[in-house]
């Protein structure tokens, strides 16, 4: 893999989605905010403190950290998609939350001074970045002493059937080439193993790490392919390369694959995360 290329895609990917992911912003914190809840809790942040949020997307969980650490203290709320930022910003003001600050950023090569923030969090970035080793470095880098890096990326496929299957299908119908070994995407860091390689190789002490599940919740699997179009950028853009026949295919054996699954409490359609406090 081109990582030159991926991340060039990636940006315009993310930029394009940033309206849909605003337009989905309730439903998705309805969802996944109990992740981001913990995310806050293991972080912990004092009144007074800088935090640091990575791949912020719609900001929610950085609005709830903003919360936490008052009116003295200062969130910077930051996403390398202008459009999510424009999305965050705008969401914050609209809370009335004074004490964030909103930037275009690259994690794997920040724009911050070293020991500036007292904290970071991240909600499901760095598995998707070029190079997460790079970006997990950086975030040591700009930490004071001290500090505590707290972030989520998504567990292994097998609990995670809302988004392998799609992916799964569409590289069984030979419209999307398999991942590559420690490429980026959704599961790339779904091992418990490589999490702590990644962070302790950055400079970390060994992380603790637990699971937190997400209750998706879909009620039939039109919305499930809805949501998974609207929401997860590299599955959609896959599918949106493909002529309308191709389409149909896919959707219809993503469909017979997922209604299965939806039977009875909805278990097997829905996530787990893993939740990771460094320091």
């Amino acid at each position: 893999m081109d990582l030159d290329q991926y991340r060039e895609k990636s940006l315009e990917s993310w930029n394009r989605f940033s309206a849909n992911w605003d337009e989905e912003s309730e439903y998705l914190w309805s969802v996944t905010g109990a992740v981001g809840e913990r995310l806050v809790q293991r972080l912990d942040p004092q009144p007074g403190e800088t935090i640091l949020e990575l791949a912020a997307g719609t900001g929610r969980t950085g609005f709830a950290v903003a919360e936490r650490v008052g009116d003295e203290g200062r969130v910077i709320s930051t996403d390398f998609a202008p459009g999510m930022v424009e999305v965050a910003r705008r969401r914050g003001k609209e809370l009335g939350l004074d004490n964030l600050e909103h930037r275009v950023l690259d994690a794997e090569a920040m724009e911050l001074d070293d020991a500036s923030v007292d904290g970071v969090v991240c909600r499901w970035g760095y598995m998707l970045m070029a190079d997460p080793a790079a970006a997990l470095a950086e975030t040591r880098r700009v930490l004071r002493d001290g500090g505590r890096l707290s972030f989520a990326v998504w567990g292994p496929p097998d609990k995670n059937m809302w988004a392998f299957l799609p992916g799964l299908v569409l590289v069984e119908l030979g419209y999307m080439d398999p991942p590559e070994p420690g490429a980026p995407g959704i599961f790339a860091m779904g091992d418990p193993d490589r999490i702590r390689g990644l962070v302790t190789g950055a400079g970390f002490a060994e992380p603790t790490i637990e699971q937190v599940a997400v209750e998706w919740g879909y009620p039939d699997t039109e919305e499930h392919w809805e949501k998974t179009l609207k929401l997860a950028a590299p599955i959609a853009e896959a599918v949106n390369a493909l002529t309308p026949e191709e389409q149909a295919r896919v959707r219809a054996t993503v469909r017979e694959r997922v209604a299965p699954l939806l039977a009875g409490d909805g278990a097997g359609i829905n996530g787990l995360t893993h939740v990771v406090l460094a320091e």
